[in-house]
């Protein structure tokens, strides 16, 4: 570890950041609501005597600074530039700060761009303005799309297509489909349409074929169907490890599995009973999170254990899927003769007492959690 000499009075270091740190929440929030006169004379204020030769602040070490910068970007997701908002405030202090801020290019690493609402040719200068800073560095993006067929925003992200590794999507009023493909070093992806279902036919050619390198895929407000899940290319997403999916029927989950012959990690929230019509075998799958809806005039069962084999399962938890199918699940046990190590039961699983000491018995190591918090019906 580096150790950095200053003349910093150490003793007022805390105070000022305090205050730097008000300042940066006071800005977020008038961001959301207004910027009020007032809040700027405060601002104005404050960056007086912060600048002030005095100031603890000013006589910080480069490297220091450096660290306190990176704590000021913002937690809660991507953000569009805005100059009330760290980075973009940061390089508007002072000089020094300025030339800081610009010489990091870990600061310019996350962006939310809108495409097809106002002036695109003011924002695509300032997002490309904001995108040179990172210098060659891994990008997470969001993308959100309202009425365009992403022709200018594939032209401005381009020259930045193989820095990209996180992207998250949003398709709003008419947007055509986006070619992932184009994202060759893509590895974590998010998809959300706000639950239009017009736009279903351009989120699933978009993800009709992924990047090779894409390991997590999140689909929210799409609930697909066996029949739309059935028209996708059999080796569609062949690298993906992690998968998070909301789906029409609970029974697209072998066909899922199909899918994804490399995946360690499924969550799947749907709306039925499985009907298995045969056993689906899948040899890599660690992790499986079940979240079905819980109908009040819906008696069945679960019928998921009938329809695979999973013999590296280790983590299994189920809500909303009513009366708990015991003796399907001690077959599918037998059957997998995977290593379980961990069984957690949500809220609306009807389960026994006597079935869970059952399971104590089978699996003595088996850590069994019966947890009803555990109520919420989407990741």
């Amino acid at each position: 570890m580096q150790i950095f000499n200053s003349n910093t009075d150490s003793s007022t270091v805390p105070g000022t950041l305090q205050n730097i740190q008000l300042d940066v929440v006071k800005h977020k929030v008038s961001g959301q609501n207004g910027v009020s006169y007032r809040r700027r004379q405060l601002v104005e204020e404050k960056a007086k005597i912060v600048l002030s030769k005095n100031s603890a602040i000013w006589r910080l070490p480069t490297e220091i600074l450096a660290q306190i910068f990176l704590y000021c970007i913002p937690e809660d997701g991507n953000c569009t530039p805005a100059p009330y908002l760290a980075p973009v405030l940061l390089t508007t202090v002072c000089r020094r700060w300025r030339e800081v801020a610009l010489d990091m290019p870990s600061l310019w690493c996350r962006l939310r761009l809108e495409v097809g609402n106002g002036d695109w040719q003011q924002r695509a200068f300032s997002y490309d303005s904001y995108l040179k800073r990172s210098r060659g560095r891994q990008l997470s993006l969001t993308l959100e799309g309202h009425d365009t067929d992403w022709t200018e925003l594939r032209s401005l992200l381009q020259p930045y297509i193989d820095q990209i590794s996180s992207l998250s999507v949003g398709f709003f009023s008419n947007c055509g489909s986006l070619a992932l493909t184009d994202f060759r070093g893509l590895e974590e992806l998010v998809i959300y349409n706000g639950a239009d279902y017009n736009l279903v036919l351009a989120v699933v050619r978009s993800i009709a074929q992924l990047p090779l390198n894409t390991r997590s895929l999140k689909l929210m407000d799409l609930w697909p169907d066996f029949e739309l899940l059935s028209d996708f290319n059999p080796l569609a997403w062949p690298s993906l490890t992690n998968l998070e999916i909301a789906v029409d029927e609970l029974d697209c989950i072998p066909y899922l599995l199909r899918l994804c012959p490399n995946l360690l990690s499924l969550t799947v929230v749907g709306l039925f009973a499985v009907e298995a019509e045969e056993v689906f075998r899948h040899d890599k799958l660690r992790s499986l999170r079940v979240y079905g809806d819980l109908h009040l005039d819906w008696v069945g069962t679960l019928g998921l254990f009938d329809a695979i084999i999973l013999p590296s399962l280790r983590v299994l938890e189920v809500r909303n899927s009513g009366q708990w199918p015991h003796e399907d699940f001690k077959t599918f046990l037998t059957r997998s003769r995977c290593p379980l190590e961990s069984l957690i039961f949500g809220d609306g699983v009807l389960i026994t007492e006597q079935q869970e000491a059952e399971y104590a018995t089978l699996l003595p190591s088996l850590e069994l959690v019966v947890d009803p918090m555990r109520s919420g019906f989407y990741f």
